[in-house]
């Protein structure tokens, strides 16, 4: 009865919603590169009966020749708002027996009626593409539930001869279609559609006759083309979730790539440390390494010069730095360069170490080296490359003649910057080794 489909339109109205917060939900795709405008244009069958429940006012339902058109608008790969739009005839007797058997006594014996118009806004819904890791499909298959207004008129025929139903008025009455359908693309452009589609009447009139509880409807089978609007591929047949599977192809490629960089690294700084160690190493703990000990075996405790051979000790002096010594050493400071993450002193950097090593020998001063780093890297790698590199300034100035036991190397890592790490600049300066006279 009406009243029954009356109140069944907030539920449909509410899955129209739902289907809009689906659409608003649903994770941001560009349409910009899309087709998401469409019109289609079908024909098929109409026959006045649905094979889902309810009584049937005439035994014998005939099919006739129904056509219609749409125009669609695609919001996601999933949702779509449709307006169509049906034409046609729909005829039915009692000729036959029902299925059941029962003969149909019903006073009216036949009835055409003329469907004038039947338009409707329905919520498409894309169900799913065939295959989930394929960008496009050509294959789709899709739900569609909305609302409407239908228009007919209804001629019947009874022993008294064919008269119109309610004096050839066009009856008005809602309806409520329901359908499901599939498309196969064929083009950019161009889609097969196939449907069926149950359109529910808020009435017992589309026959012209009262029988019954139940509300008449009617099928509509059809195949039609589709052709989408625009340039670009079809944001209808657009699989979201194979991107997505690609895009994290791509993300694990970049990450191994990544790995194998990290792995090169690894290698690069054990071949470091280990060259460093050799450089470094004093066996006879004379504080001179053995790349540069010309006395090796020298028994603890003794005092070497910078070739590591026995030093007498020098008589007490008093230690005075003047200006002029604080300036070769701040040179030495200034012009101090290594190479890029390791120990290694550049050559431009020898001239004024040679001066600081020369005003060691001549004075005997003692020298405190102070290794720094910026906060590149981890904590523990700083402060190992700040002291190989004390370590690498020490070596050399003994390599020049200085006295190992006055000159003491120290890494401080990254924990006393003398500017801002933020900026390439303020790094550059917290690169460092602070030379100390004593």
């Amino acid at each position: 009865m009406k009243s029954h489909l009356i109140k069944s339109l907030p539920v449909v109205l509410a899955g129209l919603f739902a289907g809009t917060v689906a659409m608003a939900q649903e994770p941001a795709t560009s349409t910009t590169q899309f087709r998401t405008w469409s019109i289609g244009v079908n024909a098929g069958a109409l026959t006045p009966l649905s094979p889902l429940g309810g009584k049937n006012d005439f035994s014998n339902n005939r099919t006739n020749f129904g056509y219609g058109l749409y125009i669609k608008k695609q919001f996601t790969p999933y949702f779509s708002l449709r307006l169509d739009g049906v034409r046609g005839k729909l005829k039915g007797d009692n000729t036959e027996a029902f299925k059941s058997g029962v003969v149909n006594n019903s006073p009216v014996s036949a009835f055409e009626t003329q469907l004038e118009y039947s338009g409707s806004l329905n919520a498409v819904v894309n169900m799913f593409n065939i295959d989930m890791f394929q960008k496009e499909n050509a294959l789709q298959l899709y739900t569609s539930v909305g609302a409407g207004l239908a228009g007919y008129k209804p001629t019947i025929t009874t022993a008294a001869g064919t008269t119109a139903f309610a004096g050839g008025k066009t009856i008005r009455e809602l309806i409520i279609p329901v359908g499901v359908g599939a498309k196969f693309k064929v083009s950019d452009g161009i889609n097969i559609d196939l449907g069926w589609t149950i359109n529910y009447v808020d009435a017992d009139n589309l026959d012209g006759l009262h029988r019954g509880p139940s509300n008449d409807k009617y099928n509509y089978g059809y195949a039609g083309l589709e052709f989408a609007l625009g340039t670009g591929k079809q944001l209808a047949f657009h699989n979201p979730v194979a991107l997505t599977y690609d895009e994290a192809l791509a993300a694990k490629n970049a990450a191994n790539a990544l790995k194998s960089d990290l792995d090169a690294q690894k290698a690069e700084n054990a071949k470091l440390r280990s060259e460093m160690n050799d450089l470094l190493k004093d066996t006879d703990g004379d504080g001179v390494a053995d790349k540069l000990d010309k006395c090796p075996g020298t028994p603890a405790g003794t005092v070497v010069d910078g070739s590591g051979c026995p030093l007498v000790a020098p008589k007490p002096q008093v230690t005075v730095i003047t200006e002029e010594d604080r300036k070769v050493v701040n040179e030495a400071i200034k012009n101090l360069e290594f190479d890029l993450g390791k120990a290694t002193i550049r050559s431009k950097s020898y001239a004024s170490l040679n001066r600081v090593a020369g005003l060691l020998v001549e004075k005997n001063f003692s020298l405190k080296l102070a290794g720094h780093t910026d906060n590149t890297g981890s904590k523990e790698l700083n402060l190992r490359l700040s002291k190989e590199r004390a370590e690498s300034v020490k070596a050399y100035l003994v390599s020049q003649g200085a006295n190992a036991s006055r000159i003491e190397a120290t890494g401080y890592g990254m924990g006393q910057p003398i500017a801002t790490n933020k900026t390439a600049a303020g790094r550059q300066q917290n690169r460092r080794v602070e030379f100390t006279l004593y």
